[in-house]
């Protein structure tokens, strides 16, 4: 039986690679899990009522865009978030960010682009689902550098013309994963402004959007909006994963012009499984509350406050702007997180196994990403061993 060749040359995903490089030797201690960004403070307590009160919405098949309910919290909340005005037939639910990052894709990044093979942009280091998602439609991956350089955010006004005019999509993450960095509002006029000027489309995946230090992201559809870019411009993505505590209910959406809409969920209904109706009505009634979402960001900031006192003096070391990552400079990212785990017991993930090699450079490879999603208490430990280990 013969295999589709464009995956053929995959490295393996980040965590089995991980489970390759440790599981073969013992932890130096404990374990204290630091790698997966699942994030595990307490989600609202009146979720699991929610769901028990709409239980018969299993007997039904669920409307696939979203529910007129859970569709008009979403449109509610943005307005609220980013002040701005978007339509409830501009917004489609998802059964989390990574649907719509790689449906998003399929439903709108043409065969061509000027005659040509089409170009998807791509941060690097990166969600691997950006890439995937690039290989399926047969596009060209272009993979920009995210590194100290420029802020931790790709230059996409760097990439040649020639690139640009064939680009069909550009994918940003901000507050970006894993290095935190926040997309100024400058940034996103530039980025929007070179989208205009070569016709491509900006997948913007905001699902950190509400975890941050100080002052909220800006949003891309705000910013759009204030320069009158072209409706179909600009898709966002959003997620509960992240804002809510709630991964494991599946729960966001995606927002864009129109057209864009329509045609993912035109894909959606020949490929995709909408969310079940309770899971509907709890998103309807999560997107609706503001304090749990305040709550959970400060048990963040605490957290990176302590992350401060234990690792201030690391060179090099930086708070990030947003999400709940720590991406800490090492001389090798998995050289680091061996050591670490046949010493300590603290498992991290090599900041290489989230990049791709260009001209035989790996923006990663000098990092290790953390996750700050434990216990404050377990936070501490996993840190301080951290700083005793790699760089004391």
């Amino acid at each position: 039986m013969e295999y589709p060749e464009r995956f053929s040359n995959l490295s393996d995903y980040a965590f089995p690679r991980l489970r390759k490089l440790l599981d073969v030797h013992e932890p130096g201690g404990d374990p204290i899990p630091l790698t997966i960004g699942e994030p595990q403070h307490a989600f609202p307590e009146w979720v699991g009522d929610v769901i028990a009160e709409s239980i018969s919405g299993f007997n039904k098949y669920p409307p696939n865009d979203g529910s007129p309910a859970l569709l008009e919290a979403i449109s509610r909340w943005i307005g609220q978030r980013f002040n701005v005005s978007v339509d409830e037939d501009c917004i489609m639910a998802l059964n989390g960010t990574r649907e719509g990052l790689y449906n998003a894709a399929m439903a709108l990044c043409p065969e061509t682009k000027r005659g040509k093979t089409p170009v998807v942009l791509i941060p690097n280091p990166f969600y691997q689902v950006y890439m995937i998602a690039a290989i399926s439609v047969g596009a060209e991956r272009v993979f920009v550098p995210a590194d100290a350089e420029n802020g931790f955010l790709p230059d996409y006004t760097s990439v040649p013309a020639d690139i640009l005019d064939r680009t069909a999509i550009a994918y940003i993450c901000t507050p970006s994963n894993p290095q935190g960095a926040v997309a100024s509002h400058e940034y996103w006029r530039q980025l929007i402004a070179l989208a205009e000027k070569h016709d491509f489309r900006i997948f913007a995946d905001e699902c950190y959007s509400e975890i941050y230090r100080e002052d909220a992201p800006v949003g891309a559809l705000e910013v759009a909006a204030e320069m009158g870019a072209d409706p179909e411009r600009v898709t966002i993505l959003h997620s509960l994963s992240k804002r809510s505590n709630l991964p494991g209910l599946r729960s966001g959406f995606v927002a864009g012009g129109p057209e864009s809409i329509r045609r993912i969920r035109q894909l959606r209904a020949y490929s995709g499984a909408p969310l079940p109706l309770p899971i509907q009505k709890v998103s309807t009634r999560v997107w609706s509350d503001e304090a749990h979402v305040i709550e959970n960001r400060a048990l963040y900031n605490e957290k990176f406050k302590l992350a401060e006192t234990i690792l201030g003096d690391v060179p090099g070391y930086q708070t990030p702007q947003g999400g709940f990552f720590l991406w800490l400079p090492v001389e090798d990212g998995e050289t680091a997180t061996l050591k670490l785990w046949q010493e300590t017991g603290v498992r991290v993930l090599p900041g290489g196994y989230l990049s791709r090699e260009v001209n035989n450079q790996n923006p990663g490879k000098g990092y290790i990403r953390v996750a700050m999603v434990a216990p404050t208490q377990e936070m501490q430990r996993g840190l301080t061993l951290i700083r005793d280990c790699l760089y004391d």
